[in-house]
């Protein structure tokens, strides 16, 4: 059942925070994501909703707030992680985001909250979720075509990939806020001409432009979510860049699927933006070509098929060290939609916990690469690049098939429609270091 519209969705509603009410901001009082920050050097972490351009702090602004709300508020206080509130359920995080969202409000807030606000500049980023498990998807048939068209010029499209919202398992060791650069990974490649593989840095380096989505509340164990129910589920979104050795990953993908050349770093927003504040961004889920199969009946819902999906721009650009020098701004390699996602996210909790595997508080699920129709919608290099064939020339003049030392990437993402207020969510941002 789509989520319903209230008053928080107001696109009228303005804040007495003046930043958070100017046309571009990614923080709208209608926003209002969660993340955990430090307030100064050395301070402890702190549970905060972004506003404009300042963070407020929840905990403290807790004797603000009333019933409900008040409770959630105070239950952010000892956690330097948001998984206790996301296991509270929807309906205490919406009685969080309403209060908020009136006591912030211009005309009848509490501007006695503005002494637990802290400037944007001055605070420093944490990870804002202690991520449990981390199961990637491959859910954009595009990026899935693309990619297949290169391993297998003959048989793009695996034969499952249109019954089954396709995934792996990979790793939260490596998981970091943006932010955090990582360096380059070593590992086995082998290129075609090559008799014997060899170890050493990767020379295929990649990102993956995805929609990161956190589970709130739990399911249990041997019990199937059914699609219908699977939104019940999902606390927020934030951006995710599943960084690919491309080298690594051909070399080791057969027999088992993605290994070492995915689990060395994923990087991921710091603000998570909820279910509810996107609730006016729903569409109806992807229309399957004429031809294409009907999802088996445990992946189906007349629900879903009507407002299951998301209509999230996502935006990658590049940023060379010589461009940075330069004071050159960064080059936009990639805008593509979440729309345009074959599979919905109510289908990938589905398909997940089909066979009774339960979900946590706090487990990641990523899209895999959101790519487009066309070129300028591809949401990875190996796609963009033709492999490294055709490179991207950069402001400078610099080439790129696949990532060099001192590259950043910089994800950006945005949802805006007619009638309603602009909502955004932030950067997901990391520069890749030479190999150690």
């Amino acid at each position: 059942m789509p989520m319903q519209l209230n008053e928080t969705h107001d696109p009228q509603r303005r804040s007495f925070v003046e930043s958070a009410n100017a046309p571009a901001c990614d923080f709208p009082i209608q926003n209002l994501p969660f993340g955990v920050f430090r307030p100064s050097p050395g301070a402890a972490p702190r549970i905060g909703v972004a506003i404009g351009d300042q963070i407020l702090d929840v905990a403290a602004a807790a004797s603000s707030l009333g019933g409900m709300a008040a409770e959630a508020a105070k239950a952010c206080a000892p956690n330097p992680y948001l998984n206790h509130l996301m296991a509270l359920g929807p309906q205490t995080w919406s009685a969080l985001r309403l209060a908020l969202s009136r006591g912030l409000s211009a005309d009848y807030g509490d501007e006695g909250l503005s002494r637990h606000l802290t400037p944007m500049p001055q605070a420093e980023m944490r990870l804002p979720v202690a991520v449990g498990d981390f199961t990637d998807f491959f859910a954009s048939i595009f990026h899935a075509g693309n990619a297949g068209r290169m391993l297998r010029p003959d048989n793009p499209l695996l034969p499952n990939y249109k019954y089954v919202p396709v995934a792996y398992h990979s790793r939260t060791s490596s998981i970091r806020v943006s932010g955090t650069p990582f360096k380059r990974p070593r590992g086995q490649r082998k290129r075609p001409n090559e008799e014997l593989p060899s170890y050493g840095p990767t020379r295929h380096l990649d990102f993956e432009l995805e929609l990161g989505i956190y589970i709130g509340t739990p399911s249990e164990f041997g019990e199937p979510v059914p699609v219908a129910r699977a939104a019940e589920h999902i606390f927020g979104c934030c951006l995710l860049n599943d960084w690919s050795a491309r080298d690594i990953q051909a070399w080791e993908y057969q027999p088992l699927g993605p290994f070492l050349g995915k689990n060395f770093a994923t990087t991921v927003s710091p603000w998570v933006v909820t279910a509810e504040a996107l609730a006016p961004f729903h569409t109806a889920a992807f229309a399957r070509p004429a031809g294409d199969p009907a999802p088996l009946p445990h992946l189906d819902d007349a629900g879903d098929r009507a407002d299951g999906g998301l209509d999230i721009t996502l935006e990658a650009y590049l940023s060379s060290a010589a461009m940075r020098g330069a004071g050159t701004a960064p080059l936009r390699v990639s805008r593509t939609s979440c729309a345009q996602l074959y599979w919905t996210a109510a289908q990938m909790i589905a398909h997940h916990t089909s066979n009774g595997c339960n979900i946590e508080t706090g487990d990641l699920i990523g899209s895999g690469t959101v790519s487009g129709p066309d070129k300028a919608s591809w949401g990875s290099l190996l796609e963009i690049t033709s492999r490294g064939s055709d490179p991207i020339v950069l402001p400078g003049g610099e080439q790129r098939g696949f990532l060099e030392d001192g590259d950043e990437i910089i994800f950006r993402g945005f949802c805006e429609k007619p009638g309603t207020a602009r909502i955004g969510f932030g950067e997901c941002r990391a520069v890749v270091l030479a190999a150690g």
